[in-house]
């Protein structure tokens, strides 16, 4: 893999990754109801679009990198 795509992959994994933490962020939020829905709806709607980029790079290989990076994501305490 040349390296620009190498590092189009590291972005596009920190991006699915960010993406899922600020979901599960949003779950121990402040925000409640239609508000908390819509915003980890379209978090994982994100996360839908990166992982279609991140198919289009590497192929069937894909989803394994995404299932390593989130679960290298730290674990979120709720209160």
């Amino acid at each position: 893999m040349p390296d620009n795509n190498k590092s189009e992959v590291a972005r596009l994994l920190k991006q699915i990754r960010d993406e899922y933490e600020a979901g599960i962020n949003g779950l121990s939020g402040l925000a409640q109801g239609t508000a908390r829905h819509s915003f980890i709806t379209t978090r994982m709607e994100n996360m839908g679009k990166l992982q279609t980029q991140l198919d289009e790079l590497v192929g069937e290989g894909a989803i394994a990198m995404v299932i390593q990076a989130l679960e290298s994501a730290p674990e979120q305490k709720t209160l």
